[in-house]
């Protein structure tokens, strides 16, 4: 076990590799393509397990509710938070098609999916994918290094370059509030 500082050096370090590995035109196109989907009255569905799950919801919250402006609402769905849809389907069907059975619901071609998998290859989130790219939807895939089975599934891939999952979870934070910021202060500036 480290301590303290070890640890938040670590976590800077990787913040600092993100910003080297420079995401800029993968974060423009994908926040380009969330404004393009809300303006036209689609959903952004967001995915993801565990962590990624709280991720997902967090992300959904401040984009329904508010991040920094008053607003409007925003067509924005977290995947995970219904806990009826994933007990119902993962217990007659099997939890590897809990959110491609809620894309499939929810989804529609010019669309996007946030598909959230710190390791790219989480079997729920590539079934999500999948079927996201059957319906001619944006897929985005938010990952650790590689991008796992995930990248080649991605239309954009947001990806931290660190293998540790609580690191990655750090790293996609700056990266989904900062698509927060820019999605917001583009459609309430038009």
């Amino acid at each position: 076990m480290s301590d303290l500082n070890d640890y938040l050096v670590r976590s800077a370090a990787a913040i600092s590799a993100t910003v080297e590995r420079d995401l800029t035109n993968e974060m423009e196109r994908a926040a380009s393509a969330v404004v393009t989907a809300l303006s036209s009255g689609k959903a952004l569905l967001i995915a993801g397990n565990g962590g990624s799950a709280s991720d997902a919801i967090h992300i959904a919250g401040e984009l329904v509710g508010r991040f920094l402006k008053e607003r409007k609402a925003y067509n924005v769905v977290a995947l995970p938070a219904n806990a009826a849809v994933l007990t119902a389907w993962g217990n007659d069907y099997g939890f590897d098609t809990v959110f491609s059975r809620q894309v499939e619901a929810h989804g529609a071609a010019g669309g996007v999916l946030l598909a959230i998998s710190t390791s790219g290859n989480s079997p729920s989130i590539l079934a999500a994918a999948e079927q996201a790219r059957t319906m001619g939807m944006t897929v985005i895939g938010l990952t650790g290094d590689t991008g796992g089975k995930l990248k080649p599934l991605s239309d954009i891939l947001l990806n931290v370059p660190s293998s540790s999952t609580p690191i990655i979870q750090q790293g996609h934070l700056c990266l989904y509030h900062y698509l927060c910021e820019v999605v917001e202060a583009r459609l309430s500036d038009g």
